[in-house]
Parts: structure tokens; sequence; C-alpha cells
């Protein structure tokens, strides 16, 4: 009798290890199966992050192909156009350091601009603005912001006085402030008054006073 309670004592303690046993495995083989969710996973998001990458990379592709098509334009007045209206938002932002910046790349664009196709008259009047402009654009590329926007507005005329002769693609707007300097003009390509004279003290002091074509 004994013996038959020792020999059932160990048959239930070798049960009990091959039911332990099993339900380790089962437990390991669920643990691997999550294992290999979760590689499958950070496969998934390693392909949609690089899908993800190359996107970007066709998105810059398409900025850098805009950026070309512009510099093809170089000796256009319309490029002169786009520095200037740049330079006048900086000024607009109160941005001396970007209209340094601004200021010089004007002066690269208008000493490009190319007057072959004009009159004798036309590229001799254009020669003389040009001259003009580039000092005072040469002048902001170097100079605290009161004085940026001395120089702005005589640049402002000389650009001006090019568009009379070089016409435009846009249609622009000439504004005018009464207040700064006895009355300064600039140009825009919007009706809505942003003054580049006194940016955030007089943001909207102006008036459209002339549509060009």
């Amino acid at each position: 009798m004994k013996n038959l309670k020792v020999t059932t004592g160990i048959l239930a303690i070798a049960i009990a290890l091959v039911t332990l046993t099993v339900m380790s495995c089962k437990d390991t083989k669920k643990e691997h199966s999550n294992e290999d969710s979760l590689h499958t996973e950070m496969s998934a998001d390693e392909n949609h992050s690089a899908m993800n990458h190359d996107n970007s990379n066709g998105h810059h592709d398409n900025e850098n192909k805009e950026m070309t098509m512009n510099a093809d334009q170089d000796g256009n007045s319309e490029l002169i156009l786009k520095d200037y209206f740049n330079l006048k938002n900086a000024l607009v932002a109160d941005d001396n350091s970007k209209a340094k910046e601004l200021g010089g790349k004007l002066a690269k664009s208008l000493v490009n601009l190319d007057v072959s196709k004009y009159t004798d008259a036309q590229k001799s009047e254009l020669n003389e603005i040009i001259e003009d402009a580039v000092e005072h654009a040469e002048h902001i590329s170097e100079s605290p912001m009161a004085h940026q926007r001395e120089h702005f507005k005589i640049l402002s005329k000389d650009v001006t006085d090019m568009v009379t002769i070089t016409g435009t693609a846009n249609t622009l707007y000439e504004q005018f402030c009464p207040m700064y300097d006895k009355g300064s003009a600039w140009l825009s390509m919007s009706e809505e008054v942003r003054n580049p004279y006194y940016g955030s003290k007089m943001l909207k002091c102006g008036k459209v006073q002339k549509e060009i074509n």
C-alpha cells in the first residue's frame, strides 16, 4: 500500500512536469509568434518610411527644377521684378539681414539685364537706369534698415522706369505713402497695401495710385 502511494505521488509529479512543459512550449510559441508579428509591422513601417523618403526626394526634385527654370530667366526684366518684390517683402517684415541678402541678389540681376532687343535710345536709357539701380541695391546689401529704406525709395523709381520700357507679364500696382520722406512710391503685385518704408509701425499706410499692365 505504501509503495502504491509513492508510485501515485511520482506519477502525479510527472504529469505536472509534463503539463508545465507543454504550457511553457505554448507560451514560447506564442511569444515567438508575437515577435514575428512585431517584426512584420516594423518591416511595414520601414517600407512606408522609405516610400515617404522617396516622395520627399521627388518633391525636392520638383523644387530644383523650378529653381532651374527661374535661373534660365537670367537677363530677363521679370527676374529683376521677382528679386525686387522679395526685397520689398523683407523691408515690410522689418528683416534687415534678409534685405541685405536680397539687395545683393537684385544687384546681380540688374547687371545681367539683356538690353540687346531694345532700340538704341532705349538701350541708353536702360543702361542709365540700371547703373543707378545697381548702386542703390548694393547700398541696401550693406546698410542698416533706415538707410535700406532710403535707398529703396530711389530703387523703386528706377525699377518703375525700367518697367516703362521693358513692360511686364503681370499686372503691377504702384502704391504711394504720403508720409515717408514727403511722399514715396513703390511697386507691388497686390492691391493690398503693405508699406516697405514703415513696416510693422504703419503697415497699411498708403494707397494704390496707378495700375501697370
